[in-house]
């Protein structure tokens, strides 16, 4: 026999620090009228799935990067002014460098912690990239840019747009060689607009390449101008997802009328919070085992020199790809020259990128006709036009990316370079096809086989004999929650022609838009599969209750079994 006791928490208005606190918060309160606001906050509900934090990655990152940024100001110095090197580094004591590149140099030997620091500022940003891609991808594959979020996407998109500036300026700092590479691409893909090209790199350089003011420039964008319109943009996305709601995926209980997970207070808060912890512990351990940026090995900028196998950081690999494989197309009018072959590739293919992106969920809601709002999320297998546009897109954004590196493969694979920038040049054209076709056959084959499952159920791996004789496999029916998960999604819209004419024969004036858009809405749905109707689900119970090996022997984890005739849950 044992005793137990029950303990009470005591409210936190009745502690000593509740006590205390009254009336301040009360002062505060009658003065800024906080507590509405603040009780209905705390108590939103946020949704709890691996998928969503990918977002949050890119949160904490972006936090990192301020923090560890905000140390490095305090030694670096903005100044393309010449200085001999007197630093610790001996191999390059003497030599006439800028000043920019000599503060990196003692900030990277000879500030206490100053490498690491530096470090884990550049990790950061190459993952705060990373979780925004893969962040946008998500939200793409998934649909989460539906009706009433399309504001969200388009700030996603600036938030993209101006995190590749932001990089790439932080990138150019230190001022050495490699950097000053990078420089000198951009500098060509200034000059290469039509007629104005020259005006706006004077513009920018203030004189000819590379000047004496770019260094500086850069460093007021970085540090103050890009990171103000940053953090606006964050504060904008994230009041947006607490207005409109977070997104949840289909399932039990889940509507698109409510939210089902965690309140913020105190469990999402807490989650968010520690988070944080193994984001800055992990982009600290890579800054401490994994070289990044070694500018001492570079030295520093000449502008007639240029670092052998140059590579600019990841997510800018595929403007530099794009330059490689492009064509010689140049010609001359008079004065101007043309130059076509770093104009197409590098502004107009990155105008054309964030155009597609921000005009997509205004497409896709003219092409499909869908005006309802969404608040629960799609299945990529589920929406196969749109899986298939996405993975066409990454896989030319990857051929891209590959040619970006056409020198370093052909060096270290003993490759012809011609040849693989040939087959990179047919590889952005067919590449996205084949990619597009394979993939939507691959999302109707999921479809089929999730139709096929909510029939008929899993596979037992039990072989029985019918009453005349017959072998078949017995099937167990889907758990309820399985069922529910997998036929969650609006049906597959009826595909209809357009009226071109009324009922006096009269034409339509509106009949080739019409037509047209029949003609998207065909293409988007025409080859889905639908999820069974009600007779199809009451005839497959009917086959289930008359199976000779009835469901109910299964546990109710049975999830089918595997090739090899082994369960799956094993």
């Amino acid at each position: 026999m044992t005793d137990t006791a029950s303990t009470t928490a005591t409210p936190l208005k009745d502690t000593g620090f509740g006590k205390k606190s009254a009336g301040p918060v009360e002062w505060l309160d009658d003065r800024l009228g906080l507590a509405g606001a603040v009780r209905k906050n705390i108590r939103k509900v946020f949704p709890d799935h691996w998928s969503f934090l990918l977002g949050e990655i890119a949160l904490w990152s972006f936090v990192v990067l301020l923090l560890t940024g905000t140390f490095l100001t305090f030694w670096y110095q903005p100044s393309m002014a010449e200085v001999p090197y007197t630093g610790s580094y001996e191999p390059l004591r003497g030599l006439e460098m800028s000043q920019a590149y000599a503060s990196t140099l003692n900030i990277s030997f000879d500030i206490r912690g100053g490498l690491l620091v530096r470090q884990i500022h550049h990790w950061s940003a190459a993952l705060f990239m990373a979780a925004i891609i893969a962040h946008m991808l998500r939200v793409f594959f998934t649909g989460g840019y539906r009706k009433p979020r399309e504001v969200n996407w388009l700030i996603g998109i600036g938030l993209f747009a101006l995190g590749l500036i932001e990089g790439f300026a932080g990138y150019s700092l230190p001022d050495d060689l490699l950097s000053g590479t990078g420089l000198r691409f951009v500098d060509g893909l200034i000059r290469s607009i039509p007629i104005v090209g020259s005006y706006l790199e004077f513009f920018v350089f203030g004189g000819e390449f590379p000047g004496e003011l770019i260094i500086a420039r850069l460093y007021m964008a970085h540090i103050f101008l890009l990171p103000g319109i940053l953090l606006g943009l964050i504060a904008a996305h994230m009041l947006l997802l607490v207005y409109h709601k977070h997104t949840q995926w289909p399932g039990p209980g889940r509507t698109e009328k409510n939210v089902v997970g965690f309140p913020m207070l105190p469990v999402y808060a807490a989650k968010a919070g520690g988070f944080f912890f193994v984001v800055f512990g992990f982009t600290a351990l890579m800054a401490a085992v994994l070289q990044i940026n070694p500018i001492w090995t570079y030295g520093p900028y000449n502008p007639s020199e240029v670092t052998a196998g140059s590579q600019p950081d990841w997510y800018m690999g595929w403007v530099e790809g794009a330059v490689r494989i492009m064509p010689n197309w140049e010609f001359t009018i008079g004065p101007e020259t043309f130059s076509l072959n770093v104009f197409i590739p590098a502004v107009l293919l990155m105008g054309l990128l964030f155009t597609v992106l921000a005009i997509w969920p205004f497409f896709e809601t003219w092409a499909t006709g869908d005006k309802e709002e969404h608040h629960l999320l799609q299945r990529p297998r589920n929406a196969p036009t749109r899986t298939a546009f996405g993975v066409a897109g990454m896989t030319f954004y990857g051929i891209c990316w590959i040619a970006g590196g056409n020198d370093i493969i052909a060096l270290k694979f003993n490759l012809d370079i011609f040849t693989i920038t040939w087959i990179c040049r047919i590889g952005v054209f067919v590449g996205p096809v084949i990619a597009f076709i394979v993939t939507r056959r691959i999302c109707i084959s999921l479809q089929r086989k999730d139709k096929d499952t909510l029939l008929h159920g899993y596979e037992t791996g039990v072989i029985v004999r019918s009453p005349e004789g017959s072998y078949a496999e017995a099937h167990a029916p889907l758990p309820v929650d399985a069922a529910y998960a997998l036929s969650a999604r609006p049906r597959v819209p009826e595909l209809t022609a357009p009226e071109t004419e009324d009922a006096d024969g009269v034409r339509n004036p509106q009949g080739r838009k019409a037509r047209l858009q029949a003609w998207a809405k065909r293409f988007f749905f025409s080859h889905d599969i639908d999820k069974p109707t009600q007779a199809e689900v009451d005839e497959a119970e009917h086959h289930f209750h008359g199976d000779v090996y009835p469901p109910d022997n299964f546990p109710d984890d049975f999830t089918g079994v595997s090739e090899t005739g082994v369960p799956k849950h094993h």
